[in-house]
């Protein structure tokens, strides 16, 4: 029971029909049609109605939805007979084939196509490079053979003219390791003639149409499929379908994936070219000789076949005959005669070309070096693309023989399918009852059976000495079935005028009946072909052309065996044909053409009816049903229907599936219309399955809301548990960093006290994030520690300034690059003798004298200044810096205090960022003290601007116990001169000598000299 289809899609199988009648059969397969569902189960069989448009059902993911699941599990697809298939070869080693049947038009050929699609797709997942080369070339053979084997017909755009059975050869691991292609009676009169609205071959067209310039000059032909007498009748018609130049390109591409070489592919083309010009030669008599018109078409037919001009005249002209002898004469032809040989040597030319071309991809795609010891069995898949059943207004050899093919299929088809019904109701234990069904045996006898069949006949007659005409062979055929019921003619009932006298005759097939012309039967039996043409391409200097004729090779006067006929050999061919299919596993797809005018919209109900009853479709149904309507395996119609009982939901516990199944059945009272085998349940009629399928429908969205909220618990019972497990880790995991960070700190850090630099220059690790502040934490003590080891030798005496030095690279944050940290600080420059030997002592007597005036502890600093006075005029003065007042001084005048502010009346510092020595002291009262400081004898360069803001700031914090701000600036400084807000600059002049103060437009200017 397939899978997401709803009944308003009609039935997707067959055999669930309430009644099996055409009526149904018809009513499902409309409905179908019309919902756009092209495919429809009978049992493992697939009906495929052509749809007439690009459908999107045969991509990457559907075949991923097919591949590996059994029938019932999706609705009715090629893939899904394509997968029964495979699975088959590869479960059970056993060779199958699927056979693909249909008149023309009913999309046999692109369900071939799909078929071997999917099975690519499927096959060679490890992507080896050889098991890929055999998967290319063989779906690069379609792409040969239908330019090649297909034409347009007035049914279908892309019509094969020919028979296809392709043999996929499989190893043990289920990958395609080769292959073989069987064609069968290709249509070779459509060389040369053509019904109205058809075409001939595609392989001509794409040459004229896609070929490039060069290759067509060098064939000797034009463009124009209308100048040439083979072509000319299909050159108007257009087929919407195929683009000639694009498939041109895509067959020269595939025979080089195939392995053709540059030389075949341009003998191919040579022998197309051939046939083209034959088409154009021309015959005229003047009653006793006949003569060629156009030696030029002659010269480049010899060119093309690699063979003298005067050879190709007479092969054309004359025919070579042996006497009994054993002497050789020539014949001349008569006109009738020389037109029928050339027409027979185009179409012989183009039926030796198609199996030269079926050969070669033979021979490229065989299984080599193969040992079963080694490899294993080599299982096979069949893929049967053969021309459907055909009834035209006028049947000829052609449809003969392909309806003789059919009637042999049909046979083996309802032989297969009631075998394989027998076998399965023996296996399960199930009574099996006997099945009516048409036996076509008696028309395959009316056609095959020795010395009394068609094909007899027409040997016997081809065979006969003297004039035998197809007339006198319908006589025989008169005379011999005139009792057989399924044969019928005019002369054996003369009042059916739809008959013509000594013309035609009627054979009542399993699929209709079909009216033949005897015409031409003989000559198209006999198949002949003038020796001489044999012989002429046999010496041909084209190793190609001299390969496809091997029969050129004997003497004329050497006695052959007569040939066998067409008849025969096709006959042959089929028998041969049908025992390779009956010992393979049969699968089936039946191909219905829905209507005449390819409408994806149109169903014609009395053409598809028809096509229905000469497809035996309804006896595979009835075949299907007989006694029973539907089997499955117990576990998986356990699987499909547990939730309908309350016994078997969501588990059985009993002891076997077939109790669980029986348990389901006797809930709903089937018990009746049931029957039990070893291993799977038969039900009887359909209405049993539907009222099962019906209650699991309504159950089934119940069940979903139960599956999602059990579902949905458990996933966030399994996240939950998923996100406690990452803390977890996450948190051993931290741990684990941590202790990593500390044992990596204590390795680097173990010996850091024996270090000169007590591990200054070892590295720290990069901490974990967690550990971020505690990392800052331990550089601060190890700081700490590390600035302590270096205190603890530093004497008492020079601590203060190892104080001051501190604060000094606190105050100025590396905004000043220089600030004399390398030197020692001796803070009273005044009283030091060797940077000031003259006002030294001097300086000493005065600061004694305003010790005990102003009762200071100690000298802070003092210095030699440039600073401006009170009338903004600069002069020399001192600078003294106590720990109570800031004395201005005058050193000319034996340092006497011009003016003494406290030194808490400083609120903060200003410096450059710059060299320069301009310090500015910020009162409360706006009146700053700015001086530029001035170097001693001791040094020259001397930086002590950093000196005296670590001095101020170190007093301020340790003794007052406040911090003074400082501020480096990288432009101008702000000052307050006697409440006024100035701004200073500085700026270098060149000559300028010492460094000095000039009043400037916003406050003052710091001149310093040129360095």
């Amino acid at each position: 029971m397939a899978e997401l289809e709803g009944l308003e899609f009609g039935k997707s199988d067959f055999v669930l029909l309430d009644e099996v009648n055409m009526e149904q059969f018809m009513e499902n397969l409309k409905l179908r049609f019309e919902k756009g569902r092209i495919y429809t189960f009978i049992g493992e069989v697939v009906v495929s109605v052509n749809p007439y448009k690009k459908m999107d059902i045969y991509g990457k993911e559907v075949i991923e939805d097919y591949r590996g699941r059994e029938l019932y599990e999706n609705p009715p697809h090629l893939y899904a007979v394509a997968d029964a298939a495979y699975k088959a070869m590869k479960r059970r080693a056993k060779d199958t084939c699927i056979v693909i049947s249909g008149e023309s038009g009913a999309g046999k050929t692109e369900a071939s196509k799909y078929i071997m699609q999917y099975i690519a797709a499927i096959t060679n997942p490890s992507q080896r490079a050889e098991v890929e080369s055999v998967k290319n070339v063989l779906l690069k053979s379609n792409c040969v053979l239908e330019a090649f084997g297909n034409a347009k017909t007035n049914r279908n755009d892309n019509s094969s003219r020919f028979g296809k059975y392709m043999d996929i050869n499989f190893n043990f691991n289920g990958d395609p390791t080769g292959g073989h292609i069987n064609n069968y009676l290709l249509e070779k009169s459509r060389v040369v003639q053509q019904h109205e609205g058809e075409r001939n071959f595609h392989s001509f067209y794409q040459l004229l149409r896609g070929g490039s310039d060069d290759l067509l000059k060098s064939l000797y032909l034009q463009r124009d499929p209308a100048v040439y007498t083979y072509t000319s009748q299909g050159a108007s018609v257009t087929v919407a379908s195929n683009n000639d130049s694009l498939c041109h390109k895509a067959v020269m591409a595939a025979l080089k994936v195939i392995g053709f070489s540059a030389d075949d592919i341009n003998s191919i083309y040579k022998i197309l070219g051939t046939i083209l010009h034959l088409g154009n030669l021309q015959f005229t008599s003047d009653g006793e000789h006949v003569t060629l018109v156009g030696e030029d078409t002659v010269k480049q037919i010899s060119e093309l076949t690699s063979t003298e001009v005067e050879n190709v005249r007479k092969a054309l002209l004359y025919r070579t005959v042996a006497t009994g002898g054993g002497e050789v004469i020539e014949k001349g032809h008569n006109e009738q005669e020389a037109s029928y040989g050339k027409e027979a040597f185009a179409k012989a030319l183009y039926e030796r070309l198609f199996g030269w071309i079926v050969g070669h991809i033979n021979a490229m795609i065989e299984v080599k070096d193969y040992n079963p010891a080694l490899h294993g069995k080599n299982t096979v898949i069949g893929v049967l693309d053969i021309y459907g059943f055909e009834i035209f207004d006028n049947n000829s050899f052609e449809q003969f023989c392909i309806n003789y093919c059919n009637e042999k299929l049909q046979q083996l088809f309802i032989e297969l399918i009631l075998r394989q019904e027998q076998d399965e109701y023996q296996r399960e234990g199930i009574t099996w009852q006997h099945i009516e069904y048409f036996n076509n045996q008696i028309i395959v006898d009316l056609v095959e059976q020795p010395h009394k069949g068609i094909i007899s006949i027409l040997d016997e007659a081809c065979l006969t000495a003297g004039k035998v005409t197809d007339t006198v062979c319908l006589d025989s055929m008169n005379k011999k079935l005139g009792q057989h019921p399924h044969y019928t003619s005019r002369k054996l009932l003369p009042t059916d005028k739809t008959l013509e006298f000594n013309r035609d005759f009627r054979i009542r097939h399993y699929a209709g009946d079909v009216t033949y012309s005897v015409e031409g039967f003989l000559d198209k039996n006999k198949d002949p072909l003038f020796q001489d043409f044999k012989r002429l391409m046999y010496n041909s200097s084209d190793p190609v052309l001299k390969e496809m004729w091997p029969d050129g090779k004997m003497s004329i006067t050497e006695v052959t065996k007569r040939p066998l006929t067409a008849a025969t050999l096709f006959k042959n061919s089929i028998i041969a044909l049908v025992d390779k299919l009956a010992c393979k596993e049969p699968y089936y797809v039946r191909c219905i053409k829905p209507n005449e005018v390819k409408s994806p919209l149109m169903f014609d109900d009395a053409r598809c009816q028809h096509q229905v009853a000469y497809l035996g479709l309804l006896e595979n149904v009835r075949v299907r049903r007989a006694g029973f309507a539907y089997r499955q395996l117990y576990a998986r119609f356990l699987q499909r229907y547990k939730m309908t009982c309350e016994y078997t939901w969501p588990n059985h516990l009993m002891s076997t599936d077939q109790e669980a199944v029986e348990a389901i059945v006797n809930q709903h009272g089937f018990e009746d219309d049931v029957a039990y085998g070893h291993t799977k349940l038969f039900v009887r009629t359909p209405r049993t399955l539907f009222t099962l399928e019906q209650e699991r429908a309504a159950l089934i969205p119940i069940l979903v809301l139960f599956l999602q909220k059990v579902w949905r618990g458990a996933l966030a019972r399994m996240r939950c548990r998923k996100i406690r497990a990452i803390y977890t880790i996450m948190a051993h995991y931290k741990c684990y960093k941590v202790k990593a960070h500390f044992w990596e700190v204590e390795r680097r850090f173990t010996n850091v006290r024996n270090m000169a630099d007590y591990g200054k220059s070892v590295e720290w690790p990069v901490p974990p994030a967690a550990l971020m502040q505690f990392h800052k934490i331990t550089q601060h003590l190890y700081r700490r520690w590390w600035a302590r080891q270096l205190i603890k030798n530093i004497p008492p005496s020079d601590m203060a300034e190892v104080r001051a030095k501190v604060a000094a690279l606190a105050a100025l944050c590396g905004e000043r690059v220089d600030w004399g940290y390398s030197r020692a600080w001796e803070r009273d420059y005044l009283a030091n003798a060797k940077d000031s030997p003259l006002t030294s002592s001097n300086f000493v007597r005065i600061t004694k004298e305003l010790k005990n005036k102003d009762q200071y502890g100690q000298v802070l600093f003092s210095c030699f200044v440039r600073m401006l006075n009170w009338f903004n005029n600069t002069k020399d003065r001192a600078l003294l810096i106590t720990d109570k007042h800031i004395y201005r001084l005058e050193p000319k005048k034996h340092f006497k205090v011009q003016k003494r502010i406290t030194l808490d009346s400083v609120v903060s510092v200003s410096v450059t960022s710059s060299t320069d020595q301009m310090v500015a002291l910020h009162t409360a009262s706006h009146d700053d003290i700015l001086v530029h400081l001035q170097r001693g004898e001791l040094n020259s360069n001397q930086d002590r601007v950093g000196e005296l803001v670590g001095i101020l700031t170190d007093h301020f914090t340790r003794v007052r116990n406040t911090a003074l701000p400082v501020k480096v600036c990288s432009s101008g400084m702000q000052v307050q001169m006697s409440g006024k807000p100035k701004t200073i600059t500085v700026e270098t002049k060149p000559g300028q000598t010492i460094a000095d103060f000039k009043k400037s437009r916003t406050g003052f200017t710091l001149f310093l000299p040129h360095q």
